[in-house]
C-alpha cells in the first residue's frame, strides 16, 4: 500500500513526463503543420482558376503545387489604397486576423497566374455564414472583371446544406464567365439568388435550405472583391497610358 506523498509524488513526475513529451512532438511537428497548411492554402488558391490551370489541383502532388507557385504565381499585398506593400508575402497574410482590423488598416492578399501569355488575378475574400466564418478565392481574368473560377471553404455550415459552397462542385461552377461590372462599368459583383437567377451576368443559383449562408456568399462578394478595385484601377489606367 502505497503513502499518499508517494501517490502525490508519482503523479507530479508522470504529469511532468507527459508534459515535457508533448511539447517536444509539438515543437517537432510545428514545422509540418505549417508546411502541410501553407500547401492546403496553395491548392486553394490554384483551385480558383478551375480549367484554366489546365489540370485538376486534386490530381497535383505537393511538390507540382509549389513548383507551379514559384513558376507560374507571383504574390503581391496590397493595402486598402490599393498600393503594393513591400516585404509581405501574400501567401503569409491571415485573412481571418485582418478581417478583425479596421477596414482601412486591413491587408490584402493578391495572386497572378500566368500560363501562356494569359494572366489570372485570385483575389480572397472572407465574410460569415450562418453559424462561423465562410472564405474564399475568386480568380478574374485579365480584363479584371469576368470571373475565370472561384473556390470557397467554411468553418462550421451545416453538412448538405451551407456547406454545400464546398463539397457540392455544382455551385462554384456557376460563377464561370459571370461578371462584377456591368456593360456601363457600374460595379455589380455577384448575387446568390434565392429561387433562381434572373441574371446569368451577374447572380448565380442560392442552395435549397442554406438563405443565411448564401446571403453571406453574396455580402462577402460584394463586400470583399470591392476591397482591390483601388488597385485593379491603377492597373487599368497604367496600361490605357501603355496603349497611348
Amino acid at each position: 500500500m502505497h503513502s499518499t506523498g508517494y501517490i502525490i509524488r508519482f503523479t507530479l513526475i508522470m504529469t511532468t513526463i507527459v508534459a515535457i513529451i508533448l511539447a517536444g512532438l509539438f515543437s517537432v511537428l510545428k514545422g509540418i503543420h505549417s508546411e502541410n497548411e501553407a500547401i492546403f492554402n496553395k491548392r486553394a488558391i490554384l483551385k480558383a482558376l478551375g480549367d484554366n490551370l489546365g489540370q485538376k489541383v486534386d490530381d497535383l502532388s505537393d511538390e507540382q503545387v509549389t513548383t507551379i507557385f514559384k513558376d507560374q504565381v507571383q504574390q503581391f499585398s496590397l493595402n486598402m489604397s490599393g498600393e503594393v506593400q513591400e516585404n509581405i508575402l501574400a501567401e503569409k497574410i491571415d485573412m481571418k486576423k485582418e478581417k478583425k482590423k479596421p477596414e482601412a488598416d486591413r491587408t490584402l492578399p493578391l495572386f497572378v497566374f500566368e500560363k501562356e501569355g494569359q494572366k489570372y488575378y485570385i483575389i480572397s475574400v472572407r465574410g460569415n455564414g450562418l453559424w462561423d466564418e465562410i472564405w474564399g478565392n475568386i480568380a478574374l481574368k485579365s480584363d479584371m472583371n469576368t470571373i475565370a473560377g472561384v473556390s470557397f471553404d467554411h468553418q462550421g455550415e451545416t453538412p448538405g446544406l451551407g456547406a454545400e459552397i464546398k463539397d457540392n462542385p455544382t455551385f462554384p461552377s456557376q460563377f464561370k464567365d459571370t461578371k462584377i461590372y456591368d456593360d456601363a462599368g457600374v460595379y455589380r459583383s455577384i448575387t446568390v439568388r434565392k429561387g433562381g437567377r434572373k441574371n446569368k451576368i451577374h447572380e448565380v443559383d442560392g442552395i435549397s435550405g442554406a438563405t443565411v449562408t448564401a446571403d453571406g456568399v453574396t455580402e462577402m462578394l460584394i463586400r470583399g472583391i470591392k476591397y482591390y478595385e483601388p488597385y485593379f484601377n491603377k492597373i487599368k489606367k497604367t496600361s490605357k497610358i501603355g496603349m497611348n
